[in-house]
């Protein structure tokens, strides 16, 4: 999040990758704070896979995910 929320949007999906790879599972704090960083890069493709993942694993009808992802 800290990341994110301090113009380093490279860095913060860069971090969200390496821990979807270490087999991690993110929470709904990190999926916002990822797709955040999505919008800020206009990484489209990126938000597309993470939005898959959001509804793997259940934060699909969580309000602040739903949020991030309108946002993105």
């Amino acid at each position: 999040a800290a990341y994110a929320q301090n113009g380093h949007s490279k860095a913060a999906l860069e971090l969200f990758q390496q821990m979807y790879l270490d087999g991690i599972t993110p929470d709904k704090i990190t999926f916002v704070s990822s797709l955040d960083a999505c919008a800020a890069l206009a990484a489209l493709e990126d938000g597309r896979m993470m939005h898959a993942s959001i509804l793997d694993s259940g934060f699909g009808l969580d309000g602040f995910v739903g949020n991030a992802l309108v946002n993105m």
